[in-house]
C-alpha cells in the first residue's frame, strides 16, 4: 500500500512539473512575441513620423523619401499580418530600411541625418561605395558614388541582388530593381553590376564577407557580354564568371530626433 501511494505521489509531482514547465515555456514565447511586436511597431511609428514631416525639392531627396514611403507601407502591411517573432522581425527590417532611405534623404537635403541606424541584416557584408565610378554597358552610361548628385539620384542601402552583394551608395538608375525582374532584365542588371562593382577596384569598403560571397556564388557567365565596359581589363572578351549571395535593428529616438 505504501509503495502504491509513493508511486501515485511521484506521478503527481511529475505531472505538476511538466505542467509548470509548459506554462513557463508558453509564457516566455508570448513574452518574446510581445517584445518583437513592440520593437517593430516602434521603428514603424518613427519611420511614419519622418515620412510625414520631411519634404525635399532636390530630386535625390524626393526619390529617397518616395522609397522610404514605400518601405513604410510595406512594414505596415507586414505588421498587420505578423503572427510570429520572425514575421515581426521582418517588419522591423522593412522599417529600418525605410529609415535608411530617410537618412539618405536628409543628407541630400543638407541637414543633419541624425544618429546611425542599427545595421540592416540584408546589407551585411555588402559594404559601401567610397568614390565615384562610371561605366558604359551595352551603349548606356551608368554612374555610382558615395554622394547624391544630379546624375546619381537613386539611393540603395546595400544588400544582395540576384546572389551578389551590392554596396550602399547613390546610383544613376535603380539597376537592382531591373536585376530583380526576369529574363533579359536580369541579364542587363547583372552586366551593370559586373561593370560598376568589379572587385578589381578595391575601393568600396566591403565587409569581410564580400569577396567570399562574390566568389562562392559564382555561376553567371557575363564577362564576354560586358566587353564594351569602359573599365578595360575587368570585362575583356575572354569572359569571366562572376557571382555574389538575397535582396532584401537599437533605439533611434523619436520621429523628431534626427
Amino acid at each position: 500500500m505504501k509503495v502504491l501511494l509513493l508511486l501515485v505521489l511521484i506521478i503527481a509531482v511529475v505531472l505538476v512539473v511538466v505542467t509548470l514547465t509548459r506554462r513557463g515555456g508558453a509564457t516566455r514565447e508570448q513574452s518574446r512575441l510581445e517584445d518583437a511586436r513592440a520593437e517593430a511597431q516602434r521603428w514603424y511609428e518613427r519611420l511614419g513620423g519622418q515620412v510625414m514631416n520631411l519634404h525635399g525639392d532636390d530630386p535625390a531627396a524626393r526619390q529617397a523619401l518616395a522609397d522610404a514611403s514605400e518601405r513604410y507601407n510595406a512594414a505596415g502591411g507586414q505588421l498587420q499580418q505578423a503572427k510570429s517573432v520572425r514575421q515581426f522581425e521582418l517588419a522591423r527590417e522593412s522599417a529600418l530600411e525605410g529609415l535608411a532611405y530617410v537618412r539618405a534623404a536628409r543628407l541630400a537635403m543638407g541637414i543633419d541625418p541624425g544618429p546611425d541606424l542599427p545595421p540592416l541584416a540584408s546589407a551585411q557584408g555588402a559594404g559601401q561605395l567610397t568614390r565615384e565610378r562610371e561605366v558604359n554597358v551595352q551603349g548606356h552610361q551608368y554612374k555610382a558614388g558615395p554622394q547624391p548628385g544630379p546624375d546619381t539620384p537613386y539611393y540603395y542601402p546595400g544588400g544582395r541582388v540576384q546572389g551578389r552583394p551590392v554596396p550602399s551608395g547613390w546610383y544613376s538608375t535603380p539597376v537592382w530593381k531591373t536585376a530583380l525582374g526576369a529574363g533579359a532584365g536580369v541579364l542587363g542588371g547583372m552586366l551593370i553590376f559586373d561593370a560598376l562593382l568589379s572587385p578589381g577596384f578595391g575601393d568600396m569598403g566591403y565587409g569581410d564577407g564580400y569577396q567570399d560571397g562574390f566568389q562562392d556564388a559564382a555561376g553567371g557567365d557575363f564577362g564576354g557580354d560586358a566587353g564594351d565596359s569602359t573599365q578595360a581589363g575587368d570585362f575583356g572578351g575572354g569572359g569571366s564568371d562572376w557571382g555574389g549571395g538575397d535582396f532584401g535593428g537599437g533605439d533611434f529616438g523619436g520621429g523628431g530626433d534626427f
